[in-house]
């Protein structure tokens, strides 16, 4: 729960919470994550800059390659998934490159294929900076939504790496061995009853 004190009086409502009921809930939930999404890339403008000295659309090229393999993706893959054009796109991994960040490459057997990754200098940057940049991302979500939507805006933000990279991971215990079953004694039987019946 955000500290009411960094909410600024002037700081209109939650967007969900507004209107006249004449959209969709599944509209106005979009119309919420745009402006989460907003508050969110305001405020990483300047941690980003102060911390890894790349543009904002750097940056989120980054992050893409971030969460990919170490041999990257092509470069129509990240225009595509970012939804930039190729030509602007082409020249931000210039410069990601530039501040050696970045390495392309021709891809075997496409002569027009170039596959992006990250070098070892930007993954130690991103490992360096990811505290305050979840800092920042989860103080802007706070801003924007009410408690009901910031609960279920974390089920789908994993908690900080802090808290899982420092936790062990669980050693599963070993399954108890059964008991050998004891062989019970023989029980003795019952003998019938003869009844003598008199003649």
């Amino acid at each position: 729960m955000a500290d009411p004190a960094e909410h600024p009086t002037d700081l209109p409502s939650c967007p969900s919470a507004q209107g006249a009921g004449l959209l969709p809930a599944e509209l106005r939930g979009w119309m919420l994550l745009l402006a989460a999404t907003g508050a969110v890339e305001q405020r990483l403008h300047s941690v980003v800059k102060e911390r890894l000295d790349v543009s904002h659309d750097e940056f989120l090229v980054l992050c893409l390659l971030a969460e990919q393999p170490r041999e990257g993706l092509r470069m129509t893959r990240i225009a595509e998934l970012l939804g930039r054009p190729k030509t602007r796109l082409t020249y931000q991994i210039a410069c990601l490159q530039h501040a050696g960040l970045v390495t392309r490459k021709s891809v075997c057997g496409d002569k027009r294929g170039v596959e992006v990754a990250l070098t070892d200098k930007a993954r130690r940057m991103l490992r360096e900076a990811s505290g305050a940049l979840a800092e920042t991302v989860t103080g802007a979500l706070a801003h924007v939504m009410g408690p009901e939507q910031c609960a279920a805006m974390s089920g789908l933000i994993p908690k900080p790496a802090t808290a899982t990279a420092t936790a062990p991971e669980p050693t599963p215990e070993p399954e108890p061995t059964p008991e050998p079953e004891l062989e019970s004694e023989p029980q003795p039987q019952p003998q019938p009853q003869h009844s003598t019946v008199s003649g």
